[in-house]
């Protein structure tokens, strides 16, 4: 698209927002990319902390043996809607939606997402699948039950409100796929003159592998629960055995999209840490082809290795050796990752400031949950600690301590490029303080208790180990008071903190060259790049 036509156009999206909507109509009806963005950040940081209250009241019902707060029926639903909103509406669209969709356009210098009102299309969807899952709370016979798995043949059987769980689920697949096929549009056609791929920033990297996972892997999960759908209303037998079906073959359906949807969740996080980590230690990336590169590869590979969900439900040995196989090789190119960034650290000028803090806390507690995950991945020691709390422990360590800390980091990183001002430093060390005690206490101590044999998904536990869900518990409290700081300090520095600059980080990206917060249009004039994404001026005359 020429510079004059995407001129044109972001013209009259200009004229049509400011002139014809006004007030929230103005927000649920625009096009523009940074809009968009925005709403999704609110929407997920608005279902983050309802989940993140869910939590809450799970590990106060771990406090003590016995019923605490809650019979086991509740308990179950409750940690089903947990999953459902921290999976499907933070952290799958978390970072491609919030920070994607309002950094790509102005990291490769265009002035929008390739189809602005898909993207609108995209986040009414994902709004439509978000009422709908808390719908299924207080609608019909009672919350669903399942689990987020949603495992048959428990979900076509249970008399909760299933149905209406899936098809929300159903519905933020078509949001997911929406969003992967407009970035992968935009960075091939509204790249900036000299922005070859190879010139790219690595989130755009990290989003454009996220993105094709989004487009191929997305569609089998709507197959997979318009077949639970179609179970539950007209008793096709699919996947219940009393008619023939097989529960087995809906593991396979379901975890051939999750696991690439966890490269979904982590991939985009690891971009952000790549464009964090140069900036702060003031020098070039190191190995950048080796880390863009990388990206692909885990995208490939994370779809090969579903079967290692599955180990214990009666997969042939053969099966089993090639997916625990294929479980250690994807680590190498998660290992390329960090290697890479270790070594641009090195030597490096480093400024920790609150988002390199968080920021370099992923490496940490990715690194961890990435160990643990090749235990899982080994198919004596699986068999040990399969369903124990051990899983539980790992996938909040990728997850929460992955792509949350990051998230976070790209809250601080970010937000005063998209509010316009600054937080507070020293509440946001306190903060970090705070979050990383309590997420370790909370979660390192359920892989000693999935270790000594406490199986997930129990509201009761045998009194050997209740000392240690007193810990834990205590640490999910001090976990949220970390949560609630953060939270308060960046609202405060958001709404009422001292104007931020252009460029508060020394960032050398093209978003750090637009004014802050950038106008509608992005740039005055298309830039053309020169440099390298982390080029950093090496004398003064270059500064300048």
């Amino acid at each position: 698209m020429s510079d004059s036509v995407a001129g044109s156009l972001a013209a009259e999206k200009n004229f049509y927002q400011e002139k014809t909507h006004k007030g929230i109509l103005a927000w649920l009806l625009s096009t523009d990319h940074k809009r968009i963005g925005i709403m999704y950040l609110f929407s997920m940081l608005t279902f983050f902390l309802i989940a993140v209250f869910l939590g809450f009241l799970m590990r106060l019902e771990m406090l003590t043996p016995g019923e605490t707060v809650m019979g086991a029926h509740t308990y179950n639903s409750i940690f089903t809607l947990h999953g459902v909103l921290m999976i499907f509406l933070f952290i799958i669209p978390g970072i491609p939606a919030a920070f994607g969709n309002f950094m790509l356009p102005l990291q490769i210098g265009a002035r929008d997402v390739a189809f602005p009102r898909l993207n609108l299309l995209s986040y009414w969807f994902y709004l439509t699948g978000a009422i709908l899952a808390l719908l299924s709370l207080f609608t019909g016979p009672g919350p669903a039950d399942t689990g987020w798995t949603f495992y048959a043949p428990y979900s076509l059987r249970t008399g909760t409100n299933v149905a209406l769980a899936v098809m929300a689920a159903f519905i933020l697949g078509f949001s997911s796929i929406l969003t992967g096929l407009n970035f992968i549009t935009t960075m091939h056609r509204l790249r900036a003159p000299g922005m070859s791929f190879f010139k790219m920033p690595l989130f755009c990297w990290s989003l454009y592998a996220t993105g094709w996972i989004q487009i191929l892997a997305t569609p089998i999960l709507g197959i997979t629960l318009a077949l639970v759908l179609m179970e539950r209303w007209l008793g096709i037998g699919v996947f219940d055995p009393v008619k023939g079906g097989d529960p087995v073959l809906y593991q396979h359906l379901f975890w051939i999209y999750s696991h690439p949807a966890v490269y979904i969740m982590i991939l985009p996080a690891m971009g952000i840490l790549s464009d964090i980590i140069p900036t702060f230690a003031r020098r070039t990336i190191f190995g950048y082809k080796a880390i863009a590169f990388s990206s692909l590869a885990i995208a490939f590979v994370g779809y090969l290795v579903w079967g290692h969900h599955m180990f214990t439900s009666g997969i042939s040995d053969t099966s089993r050796m090639a997916f625990s196989f294929l479980t250690f090789l994807v680590a190498i190119p998660s290992a390329i990752k960090v290697f890479n960034w270790l070594a641009t650290l090195y030597k490096g000028s480093i400024d920790v400031t609150p988002p390199f803090l968080y920021g370099i806390s992923f490496i940490i507690l990715f690194s961890i949950g990435g160990l643990t995950g090749l235990i899982l991945g080994a198919l004596a020691t699986d068999i040990h600690v399969h369903d124990t709390y051990f899983v539980v422990a790992h996938f909040h360590y990728v997850m929460f301590g992955g792509t949350g800390f990051v998230f976070f980091a790209a809250l601080h990183y970010w937000g005063p490029k998209m509010f316009g001002r600054m937080f507070n430093s020293k509440v946001s060390y306190i903060a970090w303080g705070f979050l990383f005690v309590g997420f370790n206490m909370l979660y390192f101590t359920m892989f000693v208790l999935g270790y000594m044999g406490m199986p997930r998904r129990y509201y009761d536990f045998l009194p050997e180990f209740h000392s240690l869900h007193v810990v834990a518990t205590v640490g999910s409290w001090i976990l949220i008071i970390g949560i609630i700081i953060m939270f308060v300090n960046l609202y405060r520095g958001f709404r009422y903190g001292p104007r931020a600059t252009m460029n508060p980080w020394g960032g050398t990206t093209l978003e750090w060259k637009v004014p802050t917060p950038p106008p509608l249009e992005n740039f005055d004039k298309i830039p053309e790049v020169k440099h390298e994404p982390y080029y950093h001026p090496r004398n003064q005359e270059e500064r300048q």
